[in-house]
C-alpha cells in the first residue's frame, strides 16, 4: 500500500490558532486490480475512473479532466502526466512532444487499459525514468458504452482477462470505424479532445485475432507512402525501426500486424492500410504519425499487459529523444503541402516491391475438422521456426486530384458543416447571394455495399464527370479555403472518390435519387419537338440506338435518354452538391 502523508498547514495568531486548511492524513493503494488479481483480472469503468482521480488528487503531475459525452451518457475522460505539472497544452507544445494514447476503443481488448494505469502511476512515483521533454495524454477508456457492457464470452478466442468490456459502443457501434462519419457522441468529443491535445504521436491499444505465431506484441504503424513527405520517411526509416530494436533490447520482440486471415503468415502478407475511417488513419490527415499496438489473444493476459506497458515506455521514450525533429518534420510537412498542385488516395499494394521479415511463427497443418468434416488448420507451438517471410509495405495511390483554392458548402448541408466545425475547419460565408464559375462533379458511377457496415451502406468505386458552370451562391453559404491545417482532412472527405469521403459514407445519398420524372404518354409529343429542335442531339440519338441493341429494343430507355437530355431534368440529380474553386 502506497502511503502518502499530507501534511497539516497550521497558521498560527498571538491570540487563535487557524484549523481550517488543516488536511487528514489519508492512505491510498494505487495497486491496480490487474496486479492485485495476478495478472488474470482487468479492472471496470468505476475503478479506473476512481483510480485516475485518485492519482490526480495525490500526485500534482497528474490531471483528469471530462471532455464531452459519449454514446453511454457518460463522459469521456483525458488525463494528463506533465512532469513539470503544467497542463496548458497551448505552452506546452511549444518545447515538448506529445504523446497520446487511445485505450478501449474495444474495451474486451482491454491489456492498454492497464498498462497505462501502471504507466501513469510509475511516471507520478517517479519509480521509472522520467521523459523531460514529453507530455503523456491518455483517454483511459474510450468505448465507455462498451466497457460498463461486461461480460466473459464474447472474445471468443482471447486467452483472458476473466471479464472485459464488449467491442461495440452503448449503441453497437464499432468506434475504430467512426472517425470521420462521426456517427457517435464519443467521436465528436474524440475530435474536441484531439484537437486541443494535437499530439506529436498518437498510440491506439488493441488485441489482434488471426493467425497464430511467437510474438506477443505486433504494431499497426501510419503507412508510411499514405502518410508522403518528410514524416513518411520517418515512420519507415526511423519510427519503426526504433520501437523494434527498443523492445528487442527488453527481449520484447514486435512484428507487424499479421494482415493474413484463412491462410499461414510464412506464405507472407501485406501491411494493414489505415484509411481515416481508423484512429491512426484520422490522426495522420492531422500529420500525426499514428501506431497501433496489436497484442496477440492466445498470449495469457499478464504477459500481454507487461508486453503493452514496455511498447509505451518505449514509445514515449522515443518521443522524448525525438523531439525537436518530431515538430521540425511536423511543420515541414504541413509547410511543404501548401506547394503541391495534387492530392493522391485510394493507396493499394505495390506486389512489385517485397520487403522481408525474419518471421517467428509456428508450423500448421490441415487436416479433416472432427465437427464438420471439412479441412481445418490448426498451428503446432511446439514446432516453432524462424524463416524469411515476404511482406509487401509498399503501396502506390490510384488516383489523385488537383487541389483547388477551396470548396463552397451550400448551408443547406449542415451535417457536413457540423464535422467540418467540430474539426476547427476554417469556413468564410459568403456575406450576399451571388454567382460564380466552379468546377462541378457529377456522378457518373458508383457501386454500394449490399450489406449493412456500421450504420450504413457505404459506396465504393466511385466515378465522377468534372465541368465548368456557373452556380448560384446564397448569403449564408460557406467557402471552405484549402489552405489552412485541415487541408488533408478536407481533400480526404470532401473528394467524393476518396475511400472515406463523406460521399462514400453516405451523406449526399439524397442527390442519388431523382425527383421528377415524366408520363410518356406525354412526353411523346415533347421529345419529339426536342430532338425536332436539336438535330445533334437526335443524330447522338439515333446513333445510340444504332449501336446498343439493348437500349434499341426499350422504349420507355428511349424516352428517359431524351428527358435527361432536355431542360426538364433537373439538375440537382447526381450532381454533387459541394463545389470546387479552382486555384
Amino acid at each position: 500500500m502506497k502511503k502518502i502523508l499530507v501534511l497539516a498547514v497550521i497558521a498560527i495568531g498571538l491570540s487563535s490558532c487557524d484549523f481550517s486548511n488543516y488536511i487528514l492524513e489519508q492512505d491510498y493503494d494505487f495497486t491496480t486490480v490487474f496486479e492485485k488479481s495476478g495478472g488474470t483480472e482487468t479492472a471496470t469503468y468505476p475503478e479506473i475512473i476512481d483510480f485516475y482521480e485518485d492519482l490526480a488528487a495525490v500526485y500534482p503531475s497528474i490531471n483528469l479532466e471530462r471532455i464531452g459525452e459519449t454514446d453511454s451518457g457518460e463522459p469521456l475522460h483525458l488525463v494528463t502526466y506533465s512532469l513539470n505539472k503544467s497542463f496548458d497544452f497551448e505552452s506546452l507544445r511549444e518545447d515538448h512532444s506529445i504523446v497520446m494514447i487511445n485505450n478501449g476503443i474495444h474495451p474486451g481488448e482491454s491489456d492498454g487499459i492497464d498498462a497505462t494505469m501502471m504507466l501513469f502511476r510509475d511516471l507520478a512515483q517517479d519509480s521509472i525514468s522520467l521523459p523531460e521533454n514529453t507530455v503523456i495524454a491518455a483517454i483511459p477508456v474510450y468505448n465507455v458504452g462498451g466497457a460498463l457492457n461486461r461480460n466473459s464470452f464474447s472474445r471468443t478466442n482471447q486467452n483472458g482477462p476473466k471479464a472485459y468490456g464488449f467491442r461495440g459502443n452503448a449503441r453497437n457501434y464499432d468506434l475504430n470505424r467512426d472517425f470521420i462519419k462521426a456517427d457517435t457522441r464519443n467521436t465528436r468529443s474524440f475530435y474536441e479532445i484531439f484537437h486541443k491535445v494535437d499530439p506529436d504521436l498518437f498510440i491506439d491499444t488493441h488485441v489482434s485475432n488471426g493467425a497464430d505465431y511467437q510474438y506477443t506484441l505486433t504494431h499497426v504503424i501510419t503507412q508510411h507512402d499514405q502518410m508522403g513527405g518528410a514524416l513518411g520517411n520517418y515512420i519507415k526509416k526511423d519510427l519503426r525501426p526504433a520501437v523494434e530494436e527498443a523492445l528487442k533490447k527488453k527481449d520484447w520482440e514486435m512484428t507487424p500486424y499479421v494482415n493474413v486471415f484463412g491462410d499461414v503468415p510464412d506464405k507472407g502478407f501485406t501491411q494493414f492500410l489505415d484509411t481515416p475511417r481508423y484512429s491512426t488513419g484520422y490522426a495522420a490527415l492531422w500529420n500525426t504519425p499514428g501506431i497501433m499496438l496489436e497484442t496477440h489473444m492466445l498470449k495469457p493476459y499478464d504477459k500481454r499487459v507487461y508486453g503493452s506497458y514496455e511498447f509505451l515506455r518505449s514509445m514515449i521514450d522515443i518521443a522524448d529523444k525525438d523531439t525537436e525533429l518530431l515538430k521540425k518534420l511536423r511543420a515541414q510537412d504541413t509547410k511543404a503541402f501548401k506547394t503541391k498542385s495534387t492530392y493522391a488516395f485510394d493507396f493499394k499494394v505495390d506486389s512489385s516491391k517485397v520487403s522481408e521479415l525474419q518471421f517467428k511463427g509456428y508450423e500448421a497443418e490441415r487436416f479433416p475438422s472432427e465437427v464438420t468434416g471439412f479441412e481445418r488448420l490448426k498451428y503446432d507451438t511446439t514446432r516453432p521456426f524462424t524463416k524469411k517471410v515476404d511482406y509487401y509495405d509498399s503501396f502506390t495511390a490510384s488516383q489523385k486530384v488537383k487541389i483547388p483554392q477551396g470548396y463552397i458548402v451550400p448551408q443547406a448541408w449542415w451535417p457536413i458543416l457540423d464535422l467540418l466545425e467540430l474539426n476547427n475547419v476554417e469556413m468564410v460565408p459568403f456575406e450576399k447571394d451571388t454567382s460564380m464559375v466552379v468546377e462541378v462533379y457529377r456522378i457518373k458511377n458508383y457501386e454500394t455495399r449490399t450489406a449493412p457496415y456500421e450504420g450504413h451502406y457505404p459506396h465504393f468505386n466511385v466515378e465522377v464527370e468534372s465541368s465548368r458552370k456557373k452556380v448560384n451562391i446564397k448569403q449564408g453559404d460557406l467557402f471552405i479555403p484549402i489552405e489552412q491545417k485541415a487541408a488533408k482532412y478536407l481533400l480526404a472527405t470532401l473528394e467524393p472518390q476518396a475511400p472515406d469521403s463523406f460521399f462514400n459514407w453516405n451523406f449526399f445519398d439524397s442527390i442519388l435519387q431523382q425527383k421528377e420524372g415524366f408520363s410518356p404518354y406525354v412526353f411523346e409529343e415533347v421529345a419529339r419537338e426536342f430532338l425536332d429542335d436539336y438535330p445533334e442531339i437526335e443524330n447522338e440519338f439515333l446513333a445510340k440506338k444504332k449501336n446498343d441493341p439493348e437500349f434499341a429494343a426499350n422504349w420507355y430507355a428511349q424516352l428517359d435518354w431524351i428527358h435527361k437530355k432536355s431542360e426538364h431534368y433537373e439538375v440537382s440529380h447526381l450532381r454533387y452538391p459541394v463545389f470546387r474553386v479552382s486555384r
